[in-house]
């Protein structure tokens, strides 16, 4: 075995404990009471090690914000397709979502993101800056059918926006904000075939 491929397996481990460290403590304690030492402590590796991987608590969080980024943008996400149907695309989306959603990891992450947010406004606005400079799968498909006329709105991001607060009302806000079950198969069914009917027959009119 090479030891520079043994090194870096060890330091992706020491940097994978710190992450997951961080976000039990933030969970925990908050944003403001979580330290680097409890982080190190918790994830059984010396504060340096915890400095060398990222450089302030600020920067361990940010880290945080990017997983649960890349856990709902993936890049095999679909995409629109002019020659299909609106409807089974849309489902195939929110199916997606839901399914993510329904993860407790991300739920955590979740959690850890908006508990932060609450107890500091400026890093609110600092998230939502963050999360404001990429589209989500649901924002990119809605603005293409939109370009391509089979939607009816000049405003795709509210359009998406709206889309998003329907399935986040029973799938998302009760999970993350008072513990709710995640929701089942069949529940996850229902709320991706009641949304998609509502948002298309709003914005699409016969061209589903």
């Amino acid at each position: 075995m090479d030891p520079n491929v043994t090194h870096q397996r060890l330091t992706d481990r020491k940097r994978l404990a710190v992450i997951t460290a961080a976000i039990e403590e933030f969970l925990a304690a908050g944003f403001d009471a979580t330290s680097m030492d409890r982080i190190a402590a918790r994830a059984s590796v010396s504060k340096r090690t915890v400095y060398n991987h990222f450089p302030s608590k600020e920067a361990l969080f940010a880290e945080i914000l990017r997983q649960l980024w890349d856990a709902s943008h993936t890049a095999d996400s679909p995409v629109y397709r002019a020659d299909q149907p609106l409807r089974p695309q849309l489902l195939e989306l929110l199916s997606r979502k839901l399914k993510l959603m329904n993860d407790d990891a991300f739920l955590a992450l979740a959690r850890v993101a908006i508990a932060a947010g609450i107890h500091s406004p400026e890093r609110a606005r600092d998230m939502v800056a963050r999360l404001s400079e990429r589209e989500e799968d649901l924002t990119i498909w809605v603005r293409a059918a939109a370009a391509d006329r089979r939607l009816q709105t000049s405003d795709p991001m509210f359009a998406a926006q709206e889309l998003q607060g329907l399935v986040k009302a029973f799938a998302f806000w009760p999970q993350v904000t008072m513990g709710q079950p995640p929701l089942t198969p069949d529940e996850q069914a229902k709320v991706a075939d009641s949304a998609a009917d509502m948002f298309l027959a709003r914005y699409a009119g016969s061209s589903t």
